[in-house]
């Protein structure tokens, strides 16, 4: 079986979110399984990290036609692992300082795309299925459709679109179709891609996809609701029939408490002695008394997406008079930066706010933190709780998306559960689930202890996600 990954950001080469740790984890595991998985991605080339410049190789040159206008493409080669990049390179769209949010994102990413299709032949690889991401490249199912039809090799492609975030849909004015793909206006209607007057890049790839996915089986559900379905959910039910949810996984070789290169001290679920020496070591790196509290962990953008805000109401009530501490490490909306300093401010001793992005320290919060705080309003997926589960820090969230599907709560009469949860959305409700965390380890050191084991039980290796990949693909092909 032949796939083709395409994806906008990828580890270890550029990362913004999920997608990127996705892009490189799921080939990965793929590949083990005896795919010839292959990734493409663009090659922003000022981002590029410095230690594998020497290991591109120029494959290929050719022009794709851009409104009226030849645009070069370079494509690029290099081989991770047992896993081959290519990365589509043209300095005019992607030599810049970050990979979105410019004015003609709609060209940048219309130009990758049709550059993909054309790379195919030139390359000599035509995959059995195209396994699109985000509205970067969903896009392709629509061209393939329109632009390309007439190319008899692209015909029997099979066209996979996993959303990631559904907020994020690529909307652009109807001048896109002439203006970079060169076509008419056939498909500009609702079940194409039109929506409100202008063109929906993710709406057309959920309704010219084959299979279309999502990171979770709860979000699945919950995007073809009003709540969540950001103006999509009609489309999405008229669709439910090729909507699936897989849930994430993460690397369970990187995020090992065992052999983690970032922790004073290593562990496992059958000692957990060495956690106990992270936690001290946290607390003294980030300026918290060393005490036996309940510690709770923050590793987050600070958003309201996130639920920060809400989580920023009920520390501002539970500090005064509860015995607990909280280590915060993030950036995002200012006022919520201000927020969590101000908090750190009013209760020093208690609250360390580090408004930054420290992999190193993301992980011993990780590690050391005793509960691990994700109070999302939405989730498609998430990591974090996986991570700190796989910690044996507990995590503390709102039952949503991928967030329902991979914490189990704690159930207080037959000990079952990997951490603690709540379902109505709101800053009391909150308040209620972090006390009675606290008052479990506070109080129940035994049933504190067994979760943690449980926590770390809990299998999120990508195996697990890749074999129902592999199961998707299979069914696209017959």
């Amino acid at each position: 079986m032949k796939v083709l990954f395409a994806a906008a950001e990828g580890v270890p080469f550029y990362k913004t979110g999920g997608l990127g740790d996705v892009a490189y984890a799921l080939p990965k595991t793929l590949r083990q399984a005896g795919v010839d998985i292959r990734v493409v991605l663009p090659y922003y080339g000022q981002l590029f990290p410095a230690q594998y410049r020497a290991q591109v190789s120029d494959v290929a040159q050719f022009t794709v036609m851009v409104g009226g206008e030849q645009k070069y493409v370079g494509i690029k080669q290099l081989q991770l692992g047992t896993v081959p990049y290519y990365f589509i390179d043209n300095e005019e769209f992607f030599g810049r300082e970050g990979l979105y949010g410019y004015w003609d994102d709609g060209g940048r990413f219309g130009f990758f795309q049709m550059a993909i299709i054309e790379m195919l032949q030139v390359i000599d690889f035509i995959p059995d299925v195209l396994h699109l991401n985000d509205w970067h490249t969903a896009f392709i199912p629509v061209l393939l459709k329109d632009k390309y039809s007439w190319i008899t090799p692209y015909q029997s492609i099979k066209t996979q679109l996993t959303i990631h975030n559904l907020q994020f849909q690529g909307w652009f004015p109807p001048a896109v179709l002439t203006d970079v793909f060169g076509i008419g206006r056939q498909f500009f209607h609702d079940d194409g891609y039109a929506q409100n007057g202008a063109v929906n890049f993710l709406k057309g790839g959920i309704n010219f996809a084959d299979l279309v996915s999502t990171v979770s089986p709860s979000y699945a559900r919950e995007i073809q609701t009003p709540q969540f379905g950001e103006h999509l959910d009609g489309t999405l039910r008229k669709q439910a029939g090729k909507l699936v949810g897989i849930l994430n996984g993460i690397d369970t070789q990187l995020y090992d408490p065992a052999t983690d290169k970032h922790l004073p001290a290593h562990y496992t679920a059958g000692d957990l002695s060495g956690k106990a020496k992270d936690k001290r070591a946290l607390q003294r790196s980030v300026g918290l008394p060393q005490r036996k509290v309940p510690l709770f962990g923050i590793v987050s953008r600070l958003t309201r997406q996130k639920g920060m805000d809400q989580l920023l109401t009920a520390l501002n009530v539970l500090l005064p008079g509860e015995d607990i501490q909280v280590v915060m490490l993030g950036t995002g909306d200012s006022e919520l930066e201000v927020g969590f300093n101000t908090l750190r401010d009013r209760f020093a001793g208690k609250v360390a706010s580090l408004v930054k992005f420290d992999e190193a320290l993301a992980q011993q919060i990780y590690a050391g933190a005793d509960f691990f705080v994700m109070p999302s309003a939405f989730e498609p997926s998430g990591l974090a709780q996986m991570m700190a589960m796989r910690y044996g820090t507990l995590p503390i969230v709102h039952e949503t998306g991928g967030l329902r599907d991979s914490v189990t709560p704690y159930d207080a009469t037959t000990g079952a559960g990997t951490g603690f949860s709540y379902y109505d959305f709101t800053p009391q409700v909150l308040i209620d689930t972090l006390v009675r965390a606290a008052q479990v380890y506070r109080n129940e050191p035994a049933a504190y202890q067994q979760l943690q084991q449980q926590a770390m039980a809990a299998d999120f290796a990508w195996p697990k996600a890749a074999k129902q990949y592999l199961s998707g693909y299979e069914r696209l092909l017959g």
